[in-house]
């Protein structure tokens, strides 16, 4: 290749880095191709929303549409044709897990993508993102603060690929919404409100400057985590006490979807729809419940015998037996794991009940330690590390912060806990079974989603942790991964 050839080769692929991240080569004084300058002012984020097969979206819309229940076919309706009208909304889609709430958000994307409308598909935690198609995690697309404050907006700046993205894009689907910070939702109306005000003056009296959003969730599920939080300082984080909230329009699934699979037998239906009933019940404070000394308010529910073990001795080994049944044949197994999970109220249960199943794996360990430091606030002196020694710093630990030591062996389900690349699905929540353990990098296979099956690499990265009990900000390098056999669902802060 000539120099000149390899010159505009490598402005086209700076081109495309800097388009990913949501901004222009030019706006780094950097030259432009010269066989080719108009593609620099292409817009990537709308040229790949923008980048579907309609001919084939079409017909799987058509396939999808015509098997939505009457719940899922009124809220596909009320949502498609505001979109369709060019009118503002805001809704909420309410329904417990099972009712297809999944099925109805591929329906919407499929229908109005095949009509070239742009819509926009983010989830509160990496995981959920992958089942939407062309999901993202919602920080990471509208590039919300990781600090929310009452004042906070989003990081989108006027003029960028981001900000016309949004301009341009008919709808915003929210799935699990109920997980993040009222917050967050806040910020984003603001800086929906601003940056749609430039072209529409009305947009500052609307809620998402006049954007059609829908927010997906279920009610009785977990609310946002505050970390040593009171009670009414979590209630009052979620969305629902957010004054945008008035302006919500709700609808409702409730026909069980996972009860009309023509697989289960009538035993298994029978069993799956008594045991959702009681979840439901649960989450609706329909049973009875009791107070134990010392406590005011009755919170305490008896669990069905049925659903319980009742170990005479160890009772991790016996809860770990009991799930992992057999687990030394079938360590790497995909079907076997990801069908397989131990959830504990706090991270402490997680570490035990974790170390003893890698304990049952016949590979061999191999150990990675991180390396730990503290980042220096300026005009520190040049001895403040001092106070702080290595060894102290190896014992900290933080919520979803990998661990100084890790033990890993062939076969071990882990769960990534940063956000890599989510085109590879390499995000937050990522399950990977791991298949070799090298020096500089491990290796693993992706064990759900879309990328199910798919082999990565996993490098170390620097990651840094705040407290506020702490003078300091910690940086650790380690592999951002956490064993995944056993996850804490109540109480991630402790």
């Amino acid at each position: 290749m000539s120099d000149e050839a390899l010159k505009n080769q490598l402005i086209e692929e700076l081109t495309t880095l800097f388009s990913r991240r949501g901004s222009r080569i030019q706006d780094f004084n950097l030259p432009t191709r010269s066989d080719s300058p108009c593609l620099v002012n292409s817009n990537r984020f709308i040229d790949d929303e923008l980048s579907y097969d309609i001919s084939i979206m079409q017909t799987e819309s058509e396939m999808l549409t015509s098997r939505l229940n009457n719940d899922q076919l009124h809220a596909f309706k009320t949502i498609t044709e505001t979109v369709l009208a060019n009118k503002a909304g805001f809704y909420f889609v309410s329904g417990y897990g099972g009712t297809g709430k999944t099925y109805l958000w591929n329906s919407i994307i499929t229908f109005l993508r095949s009509r070239k409308q742009i819509v926009l598909s983010v989830a509160s935690s990496g995981v959920a993102s992958l089942l939407l198609p062309g999901g993202r995690t919602a920080r990471s697309r509208f590039k919300i603060p990781c600090e929310l404050e009452e004042t906070t907006v989003c990081d989108i700046k006027c003029g960028t690929m981001l900000s016309e993205l949004v301009q341009v894009a008919s709808l915003i689907i929210w799935d699990e919404a109920l997980m993040t910070h009222r917050f967050a939702f806040e910020a984003l109306d603001r800086s929906f409100r601003d940056i749609l005000a430039s072209s529409s003056p009305m947009a500052k009296n609307l809620p998402f400057g006049g954007k059609v959003v829908v927010l997906g969730g279920d009610l009785r599920q977990t609310l946002p985590v505050i970390e040593g939080g009171t009670r009414s300082q979590i209630v009052n984080s979620a969305i629902i006490n957010s004054s945008l909230w008035s302006h919500v329009h709700i609808l409702h699934l409730t026909q069980n979807m996972r009860l009309l699979m023509p697989s289960l037998s009538q035993e298994e239906r029978q069993e799956l729809s008594q045991f959702s009933k009681w979840m439901l019940d649960v989450g609706e404070g329909k049973i009875d419940a009791t107070s134990q000394e010392g406590e005011d308010e009755p919170t305490w529910i008896e669990i069905p015998q049925d659903l319980l073990l009742m170990p005479e001795g160890d009772k991790i080994a016996c809860i770990v037996h009991t799930i992992y049944e057999k687990l030394n044949e079938n360590y790497m197994r995909l079907e076997y794991l990801k069908s397989r999970a131990i959830l504990t109220p706090t991270n402490d249960t997680v570490d035990s009940i974790n170390e003893y199943i890698v304990s049952l794996n016949p590979e061999d360990a191999k150990e990675y330690l991180s390396c730990d430091k503290i980042i220096k606030a300026p005009n520190t002196h040049e001895s403040y590390d001092l106070l702080y020694p290595v060894e102290f710093l190896n014992t900290l630990n933080g919520n979803s912060f990998p661990q100084h030591r890790i033990i890993l062996k062939k076969g071990t389900p882990v769960m990534l806990l940063r956000n890599l690349n989510q085109s590879e699905g390499l995000c937050n929540g990522t399950r990977l079974l791991i298949t070799s353990l090298c020096d500089k990098v491990i290796e693993g296979q992706i064990m759900t989603g879309i990328h199910r099956s798919k082999n990565v690499l996993i490098p170390r990265i620097s990651l840094t942790l705040k407290n506020t009990k702490w003078p300091f900000v910690l940086q650790r390098r380690q592999y951002p991964i956490k064993m995944t056999q056993a996850n804490a669902v109540l109480r991630p802060e402790t």
